[in-house]
């Protein structure tokens, strides 16, 4: 599963781990993707998203119709 969130578009990022001894060497930061399945009444069937926990609240706020309406403009496949 691509660690990309399909509501809010956030990615990995980069960085340094520090050692004790303040060595650095790159290491990766994964956002918290979580594959979610929700009832999209608009659409009248079930849709499966990678999502951020943000894009869970996101949806919470907003509601599903209006996430899935703007991720279909967007030209994203569900």
């Amino acid at each position: 599963m691509a660690a990309r969130c399909q509501v809010t578009g956030v990615v990995p990022q980069f960085g340094n781990q520090i050692s004790h001894s303040h060595r650095r060497t790159k290491r990766r930061f994964d956002p918290n993707i979580q594959k979610k399945t929700y009832w999209v009444p608009s659409l009248g069937r079930k849709v499966t998203l990678n999502i951020s926990t943000k894009g869970i609240k996101t949806i919470d706020v907003r509601g599903i119709d209006a996430v899935v309406a703007d991720l279909l403009a967007k030209g994203e496949k569900l």
